[in-house]
């Protein structure tokens, strides 16, 4: 098959060919139709999640079909936990501590082949198409929970307008929110998007927003925005940093954490998260904006997610005589 490796941090995905991996006991193998490009590859590839393995084949959000039934089905970024230690028992798996991660410890779906164990797998609703589907499983999955952590908040802001924020927007607007995105300063296209995604109004993060805000997340890994979120929340709101990476968090004065505000983090999803996501997105009609590009094009979608190019997310999808030089493993 074919499969785009980082064999290394700091270096670019090589084309190879591995043998068609076969499913162990309780997984499944999926002939992959689309695999979303996710903000934390471009943090794998560029060497900053020391926890994960190389090589590997990046890649965590797989829509395809299971070879034995013929199912569509979901791989996320969670792809196993012990089921037995405390976080495990008490409905935080997501915090397990052996855990492991698609694309990060198991291979993922940068290929035209990938193994998952079954129990992780997550239904997709039918109304989504394969490249639709592909960023709900990250981008889509991660910024509901980040967004159930705003619990009660009527005013929500959205720093950094990418593929997990243009999903939101459209979520939170249907609920009934008041929705402000903030982007890089003069990104007049991304303020654009913001608001054809729902948003009621778009800005520049170094900007005020017209109303104090209940919550923010910041879904750019800027830990400068932290200082700048709390600044525009309300008392009593919250700022959720959804990102698995993070710049450092400069020095602020106290002032503007007083008045009960709060600082939280937002880490990986639990099988409950996906479960209760898919059904919402099944009653909703979310418009998620995609790039489809092929999978030999992995370097290059990289390389639009850091340069900011994307609208929405780029998704990768396995073609047949594309060209590409692979190399056997």
């Amino acid at each position: 098959m074919k499969a785009m490796r980082l064999m290394a941090g700091r270096s670019a995905l090589r084309g190879q060919t591995p043998e068609v991996p076969r499913a162990g006991a309780g997984q499944v193998l999926i002939k992959v139709s689309a695999c979303g490009v996710c903000r934390t590859d471009l943090h794998l590839a560029d060497g900053e999640l020391p926890a994960c393995r190389y090589p590997i084949t990046p890649g965590h959000e797989v829509v395809g079909t299971v070879v034995s039934t013929g199912k569509r089905v979901g791989v996320p970024w969670l792809g196993w936990t012990c089921g037995e230690c405390d976080y495990c028992r008490s409905g935080r798996e997501n915090l397990c501590e052996l855990a492991r991660f698609t694309g990060c410890h198991v291979d993922g779906g940068y290929a035209e082949y990938a193994v998952a164990d079954e129990r992780f797998c997550l239904p997709i609703p039918e109304r989504y198409g394969d490249a639709e589907a592909a960023p709900l499983l990250c981008a889509g999955l991660i910024g509901y929970r980040c967004y159930a952590k705003c619990e009660h908040a009527g005013t929500i802001g959205l720093y950094g307008f990418g593929a997990a924020a243009h999903i939101l927007a459209q979520v939170a607007r249907a609920d009934g929110h008041t929705v402000f995105a903030f982007t890089k300063e003069k990104d007049l296209e991304g303020q654009r998007f913001a608001r054809a995604c729902g948003a009621h109004w778009a800005g520049g993060s170094n900007e005020a927003p017209p109303e104090p805000l209940d919550a923010a997340i910041i879904f750019a890994p800027v830990g400068a925005l932290v200082p700048a979120a709390l600044a525009a929340v309300r008392k009593g709101g919250r700022v959720v940093c959804a990102g698995i990476h993070m710049s450092d968090i400069p020095s602020f004065p106290y002032r503007l954490l007083w008045g009960e505000r709060s600082v939280v983090s937002v880490a990986n999803l639990t099988r409950a998260d996906g479960r209760d996501f898919m059904r919402l997105a099944a009653t909703l009609k979310l418009d998620p904006s995609v790039e489809v590009m092929p999978l030999t094009a992995a370097n290059d979608a990289l390389a639009r997610l850091r340069a900011g190019k994307l609208e929405g997310a780029a998704v990768l999808v396995p073609e047949k005589g594309d060209g590409f030089i692979f190399h056997r493993k």
